[in-house]
């Protein structure tokens, strides 16, 4: 018998639990749910020069111009979510003067993470990029343009950076910058390759599947490898690319970096 009303108070608190989770989960879970478990410095900074060039003429500079809405205090009227913020901004509100942005998804991340910060973010310090000083530096003393092209139109021994605004967000152009082997993306990698007669070739993989490897060599040319003829073939984890942490100043970075975010392909 005791057996049987221990069971049964164990039915009993597992229905409550559920009970309760039916009622409150929901509204519990959208207090937190899909934030960003981290924003950063770069994103933010981003964002931050998006918003005073497309924001502050009905928002005002620190966010509070419409009734209801106080950015800089958290307040939002439909949002709760970052994902809530990104359907505003890129659906707009109908009936509303907000119109619907056609931003990237780096832009996207920008915004968000300046708009969930904007509290503790000293504009004072906003390290504005200029997208023609950055262009000057990826040709000149950035060196860039020596191993990438931009829309086909350079050297083919590192990946075409063309759209690499739409496909890298601001902090990780900044910490490629920094630290390039870190944030270097395994499909990027580059392989070396010594064949059953010793002929060594290096390369910047394209693809590669179970029993060849096609790549661009030191000299761009394609190659393909039948991996049974290889004696040796080995992904690299160090990169030619120079880190420009201590090369470039942080007002040139912002400059390369704002340049590279620029970049979204052939329009």
């Amino acid at each position: 018998m005791k057996i049987r009303c221990l069971s049964f108070c164990g039915l009993l608190l597992g229905a409550i639990v559920c009970a309760v989770c039916i009622l409150c989960g929901p509204a519990v879970r959208a207090q937190g749910q899909d934030r960003a478990p981290e924003y950063y410095q770069s994103d933010i900074q981003y964002g931050a020069q998006i918003f005073a060039t497309q924001c502050t003429p009905c928002h005002g500079t620190s966010g509070d111009q419409i009734p209801g809405v106080n950015f800089r205090a958290g307040q939002f009227k439909r949002v709760v979510t970052d994902n809530d913020l990104r359907a505003t901004i890129t659906t707009g509100v109908p009936g509303t003067a907000m119109q619907p942005f056609a931003f990237g998804a780096a832009e996207l991340t920008g915004i968000v993470s300046y708009l969930r910060n904007m509290s503790s973010f000293d504009a004072k310090g906003l390290m504005v990029g200029n997208v023609s000083r950055g262009q000057a530096l990826f040709v000149g003393a950035g060196k860039c343009s020596t191993c990438h092209a931009v829309n086909g139109k350079g050297p083919r021994v590192a990946p075409d950076l063309g759209d690499i605004g739409s496909l890298r967000t601001a902090e990780l152009l900044h910490r490629t910058l920094i630290d390039p082997a870190a944030s270097m993306l395994p499909q990027n990698r580059s392989v070396h390759a010594v064949t059953k007669d010793g002929k060594t070739i290096n390369g910047r993989r394209l693809n590669e599947d179970t029993y060849t490897v096609q790549l661009i060599d030191e000299q761009e040319h394609l190659v393909s490898l039948t991996k049974s003829d290889l004696r040796e073939f080995t992904v690299l984890k160090s990169t030619s690319m120079p880190s420009y942490k201590d090369t470039l100043s942080a007002q040139e970075l912002a400059d390369l970096e704002t340049y590279l975010l620029s970049l979204r392909g052939v329009k």
